[in-house]
């Protein structure tokens, strides 16, 4: 095997991976159009339902929603926006609907601190703008009377509420009331330290007769537009541009799926669920829905239109509800709206840790991930975690590492019977391959010794950059100087050229492929500098990881050469 020409194919793959996803992030075709904007469980797509945000209760009869021609009064009645703010969240919920418009994560700045910005504005998930519109909406629909849904004016005591100093929870309520008797008391909880917002809708039927439906949970948004880049380098080395957006769900069945916005059209989801979650993903972090484990759901998605253009909705529909006369019920659920922080998406609900989503490389990233979690534990400092697992992995491969660097110190002392073949079989290939082997065997070398090794760092290579490009514990994770974040590129290029120096003393200490020809030669020599600018727009976190993995392996192959040089000059003065 040829471990130059291997390792350069990789190199070469790797390059064209990264640049066709970039590709695919400009130049792919927007998601389609929206064909009809119906939400599919059933009869929640019925042509009496002129609100495609507005799902169908799951009886036989025609459901109960507003229509065009309802009054007016109700419709036109002025909404209130209520600011409810905890050590962790600031959300907005608007009386119209009971909805969540906006939520801030106050642990989150949108830019890292420095001490021109002290204070930057937090991250904003849910929002009431229109080109980011995000919104987090739940309510009651039926086909034997009137229910709330997600565009009833509901009534709240007061427009702020804050989790005081030493109290633990924070409860706002909400109320509706329709005159035939049924009163609706929709109730959010938040807790200290928490991103979960408990969500319970109390039904007290006043009425005379039986009342059935249905509560649902849905979360509707827009594709926003992408986001403006100061420079080149700043718009290729953004990790958002790899990471999924979109849709995603568990089920115990069918497990962990997902849903790009260009598939809403296409592949619309409607699954009947139970003990699993909804959610809308973007980079870092994750917007769900987790209801009851034991409650048997509908998930559906839809995609809408909309004046500002088309909302994609997913939607978890819950089963029958039905309310005696002068009795009560219930329905609750809750709403994660944070980081996705895997230690504490596991905690809430079976499979919810799958929302931090490796992809393919997932078993071998998430290992990575609990080790660096521990590292950081113990130092504090992720740059440092990273330069801990550097350390240990090359331990853990030492004897691999020690085979490659003992094959290529005794094909260094070959090199000049290396060159007499050359001479001799001049262009005959064949024969000076054949020469060659003989040679090796005839010095107990293993030409390809050096391939494992390189085929166990290349999967790590690949899971470590996908957690540092989705790990939210490294967003702004600053190292030392001007590394202020270890998840984006090197705003000085010094990391990339301090591995560029590293790959060029590796290249100085390895001995020649023998029978390389020129062509190849050349590239080898290019090879830092291609690496080199690959490296210029990968997170800085990957680029230390490599530049101290080099720097260990030049550490064991100098010890490794010297260790077999001092062996044979012993073994030379011994013979004479």
């Amino acid at each position: 095997m040829n471990l130059t020409r291997n390792i350069l194919l990789l190199a070469l793959l790797g390059v064209a991976s990264l640049l066709w996803s970039a590709w695919e992030k400009d130049y792919a075709p927007p998601p389609p159009a929206p064909i009809a904007a119906a939400a599919g469980t059933g009869p929640s797509s019925t042509a009496s339902t002129p609100d495609a945000s507005v799902p169908g209760a799951s009886v036989p009869a025609a459901p109960a929603v507003p229509t065009a021609d309802a009054p007016k009064a109700a419709n036109d009645a002025k909404a209130q926006l209520i600011t409810v703010t905890t050590d962790v969240l600031r959300l907005t919920i608007d009386t119209r609907g009971g909805s969540l418009v906006r939520s801030e994560l106050l642990h989150y700045p949108v830019t890292p601190r420095t001490k021109k910005d002290p204070d930057p504005a937090p991250i904003r998930l849910l929002d009431d703008t229109d080109s980011h519109f995000f919104a987090a909406q739940d309510g009651l629909i039926s086909a034997t009377g009137a229910a709330p849904d997600h565009r009833a004016l509901f009534q709240a005591t007061q427009t702020s509420y804050t989790l005081a100093q030493g109290q633990n929870e924070l409860d706002v309520d909400l109320t509706w009331t329709d005159p035939s008797g049924l009163k609706v008391t929709k109730r959010y909880t938040l807790h200290r330290g928490s991103y979960v917002v408990d969500l319970s809708q109390q039904i007290a039927n006043g009425s005379g007769k039986s009342w059935t439906g249905n509560a649902y949970r849905q979360l509707q948004r827009v594709v926003p537009p992408p986001p403006v880049h100061s420079n080149f380098l700043a718009k290729f080395s953004d990790q958002s541009r790899y990471s999924f957006f979109g849709a995603a769900w568990y089920s115990p069945e069918h497990k962990f799926d997902k849903l790009a916005f260009d598939k809403f059209a296409k592949e619309p989801l409607n699954q009947p669920v139970t003990g699993g979650w909804l959610a809308m993903e973007q980079h870092y972090f994750v917007t769900a829905w987790l209801p009851p484990a034991s409650e048997a759901d509908t998930f559906s998605s839809a995609v809408i239109n909309a004046p500002d253009g088309p909302r994609y909705l997913v939607r978890d529909m819950g089963p029958a509800i039905t309310v005696a006369p002068g009795q009560t019920g219930s329905t609750d659920a809750r709403l994660y709206v944070g980081p996705k922080l895997r230690d504490r998406l596991a905690a809430l609900a079976p499979g919810f840790e799958l929302a931090l989503d490796y992809g393919i490389f997932s078993i071998v990233a998430s290992p990575l991930h609990w080790i660096l979690a521990h590292l950081h534990s113990l130092v504090g400092n992720w740059g440092f975690a990273i330069i801990l697992l550097v350390l240990l992995i090359n331990i853990a491969i030492y004897k691999l590492s020690e085979a490659q660097y003992v094959s290529a110190a005794r094909m260094r002392k070959l090199k000049p019977r290396m060159d007499a073949l050359k001479e001799r079989y001049g262009d005959d290939r064949q024969k000076m391959q054949q020469a060659m082997m003989e040679l090796y065997k005839k010095e107990k070398i293993n030409p390809v010794a050096g391939c494992l090794p390189i085929l166990i760092t290349i999967p790590i290579f690949f899971a470590l950059y996908t957690v540092l490009r989705e790990s939210v514990e490294l967003r702004q994770a600053p190292f030392v100087g001007w590394i202020h974040d270890l998840s984006a590129a090197d705003p000085y290029f010094v990391l990339p050229v301090l591995y560029m120096g590293v790959m060029l003393v590796t290249q100085w200490m390895m001995p020649t492929q023998p029978g390389m020809d020129p062509t190849q030669a050349k590239m080898m020599k290019f090879m830092p500098l291609m690496f080199g600018v690959m490296f210029a727009f990968f997170p800085a976190g990957l680029v230390l990881y490599y530049i101290v993995n080099g720097l260990c392996r030049l550490a064991q192959q100098w010890w490794v050469t010297r260790r077999i040089d001092r062996a044979e000059a012993a073994k030379a003065l011994a013979s004479r």
